[in-house]
């Protein structure tokens, strides 16, 4: 082994943002021991695969990265598997990827430092595995930011684990119940995000409207916003994903409206529309109240940008059922919204319903979806024309002079864009006049100047 790789990490991140957020918290503890990140797997010490666990497909491409690491690994190298996967899964990985050294349980990330140090005994049997029994994820962060920068934008994490009782999630099997991170911690690392100048904060749990709960604090998300926006006065953008239906009060509406610096946008994933299929589901069913929320915001803000998240398939959903989902979309008129087929999950509460609707009728349902969601959105683009909207710019094409960004309607990765036809700093937010939509996504121009 060479000086250059002896103490070298390649840590790769898979699944979503709050996953990120536990790779970068995780690099943080490393990087503190002395540690250094390189960019190519094949120069590291220690090889580390932040999992994604909760669907299938999400399972086989962990197992997909980590047999490839395995099969190109030297002797010298060591191959650890941390995450969601690794909570509920382990067994798998272990039979599937030969010359795995460790394995990390999402519930105690901020142990890696132990596991680093024994996969460096070179034990020749098991791999080493490091799953306490614990209830939650671990609160005792180890003085690390639970923040992943992007650009001009970061995640901030403010609670992990969920208390819900959804059938169709494992997520409460992996990652425990609700655990909040005390409100001082989260203003402490917003504050050093803004010092970095960060034009947007992006709050991050399973449920950021359940914050607070387990810590006594009634409607603990309002109160925690109050806070922050004194506290960072000068972070333009601060977004809230996701909320719980029922849960987004009426104090929690009435201060983003009269807040500019909480962005007027909403992503509540329902699931599902019909009463029968939430009911299945164990999520609130009452439609009517669901309904208030929504068209409350919109009459509190009406720039309001709305987001959902749908599943088509459900074992109980019928024709008629899939027809109330599709209704409502019209109905409400979303912004955004992202539709997936049912996922059938060993384990999760709805087992025993099974899995009975053909795949071909899924994927039908899911096109009749998407397509009406398609004519929603470009209605939904259009009337921005002409208009003038602060955009921040996260890439640049230098050939072509272009920019790519996202207006307050587009939460990062998930939502639509704003083509810039021209050339603007990344990171930076930059007034762009729009003069053309399309389904997703806006086209513009670096608005001019206005004439004294």
């Amino acid at each position: 082994m060479t000086k250059q790789t002896k103490g070298t990490y390649h840590l790769i991140s898979l699944g979503c943002p709050k996953n990120l957020v536990d790779s970068e918290s995780m690099a943080e503890l490393l990087n503190r021991q002395g540690m250094n990140p390189v960019g190519l797997p094949e120069d590291a010490e220690f090889l580390i695969v932040n999992t994604c666990g909760f669907l299938q497909a999400a399972r086989d491409e962990a197992i997909g990265v980590l047999t490839d690491l395995a099969s190109e690994k030297m002797s010298w190298q060591k191959l650890i598997a941390a995450g969601c996967m690794t909570e509920r899964h382990r067994q798998e990985i272990i039979a599937n990827v030969p010359g795995i050294d460790g394995l990390l349980g999402t519930r105690r990330w901020m142990d890696i430092l132990d596991v680093i140090e024994e996969t460096e005994k070179g034990r020749k049997s098991l791999p080493y595995t490091h799953f306490p029994e614990v209830q939650t994820v671990g609160r005792d962060e180890k003085g690390t930011h639970r923040a992943a920068v992007q650009g001009g934008s970061a995640y901030l994490k403010i609670a992990d684990g969920c208390r819900r009782a959804c059938a169709y999630c494992t997520i409460p099997l992996i990652k425990g119940t609700l655990a909040s991170r005390p409100m001082d911690k989260i203003l402490e690392d917003a504050r050093a995000l803004a010092d970095r100048g960060l034009q947007e904060i992006v709050l991050i749990a399973q449920d950021v409207t359940d914050y607070g709960h387990d810590l006594q604090i009634k409607d603990g998300l309002t109160k925690l916003l109050e806070k922050l926006v004194k506290t960072v006065p000068n972070v333009p953008w601060i977004r809230l994903l996701y909320t719980f239906p029922g849960y987004v009060t009426r104090p929690l509406m009435e201060l983003m409206a009269a807040e500019p610096q909480i962005l007027p946008y909403l992503d509540m994933p329902l699931q599902h529309a019909d009463p029968a299929v939430l009911k299945a589901m164990h999520r609130p069913s009452d439609m009517g109240a669901v309904r208030e929320t929504l068209f409350t915001i919109r009459d509190l803000m009406p720039e309001a940008a709305l987001r959902t998240t749908f599943i088509v398939g459900y074992p109980n959903e019928d024709e008629a059922a899939f027809q109330n989902l599709v209704d409502f979309t019209r109905e409400v008129q979303f912004d955004h919204m992202g539709a997936f087929t049912y996922s059938f999950e060993p384990g999760a509460p709805a087992e025993p319903l099974g899995d009975p609707i053909p795949e071909e009728t899924k994927i039908e349902r899911l096109e009749t979806l998407m397509q009406a969601q398609a004519e929603i959105s470009l209605s939904r683009n259009q009337p921005f024309i002409g208009r003038t909207l602060d955009v921040l710019i996260e890439g640049v094409d230098e050939e072509n002079g272009i920019s790519i960004g996202r207006s307050y309607r587009d939460a990062p990765e998930i939502d639509g864009l704003v083509i810039l036809e021209d050339l603007a700093p990344v990171g930076e937010m930059v007034p762009v006049q729009i003069n053309s939509a399309l389904t997703h996504d806006l086209v513009g121009r670096l608005a001019q100047p206005k004439a004294d």
